[in-house]
């Protein structure tokens, strides 16, 4: 396995933590993704909003834009909500699952955020969204680094490598046994 500190996954992805509050951000953007759908309450729901209780009390005098969404969808639309009025000191919590997590520092990656803007609560991190290098598309699965999945497109059995794209949040697969198929040079 790839020395996970040369890669570009962030250790919040692969190992749930909770990251702390910035004190100098006059301002703070609190998203919490539940996961939690019609049936209301998951143990996933409860972890996060409990993160993001946490991050409320050792906010000080910030103001706080708080909001718990049920999915990442609703998550990124709040934070791009919050971001058209945002100033100097700005700051993002996101709290949920490392896969929602990626998603939506995706979508601050791609508002044109800043690392140390960004802070994470990640409470599970077993699930991970691969990107296929074949056929381009995105495959959910409780899966490992350096395991394999099947991909959802093109059913190559994938590698997930330890790399995580920052514009996309997804992790990259390729073909496990890549180097041992015969190509030929296209004419």
């Amino acid at each position: 396995m790839v020395s996970l500190s040369q890669t570009s996954l962030p250790t919040w992805a692969h190992t749930p933590q909770v990251e702390p509050v910035d004190p100098t951000g006059r301002v703070h953007t609190l998203v919490g993704v539940t996961g939690d759908g019609a049936e209301g309450d998951s143990p996933t729901g409860t972890a996060v909003r409990e993160v993001v209780a946490g991050w409320q009390a050792a906010s000080g005098s910030a103001t706080l834009h708080v909001h718990l969404c049920a999915d990442v969808a609703a998550g990124i639309a709040a934070l791009e909500a919050d971001l058209v009025s945002a100033r100097v000191g700005h700051r993002v919590l996101v709290a949920g699952t490392a896969d929602a997590c990626l998603a939506v520092r995706a979508a601050a990656v791609r508002a044109g955020l800043a690392d140390d803007e960004l802070r994470f609560g990640v409470v599970a991190a077993d699930v991970r969204t691969v990107w296929c290098v074949h056929c381009s598309a995105t495959t959910a699965a409780a899966v490992g680094l350096d395991e394999d999945l099947t991909c959802s497109g093109c059913a190559r059995t994938l590698v997930v490598y330890p790399h995580v794209s920052r514009r996309t949040g997804h992790h990259l697969g390729f073909m496990v046994d890549a180097e041992d198929q015969p190509w030929e040079v296209p004419a």
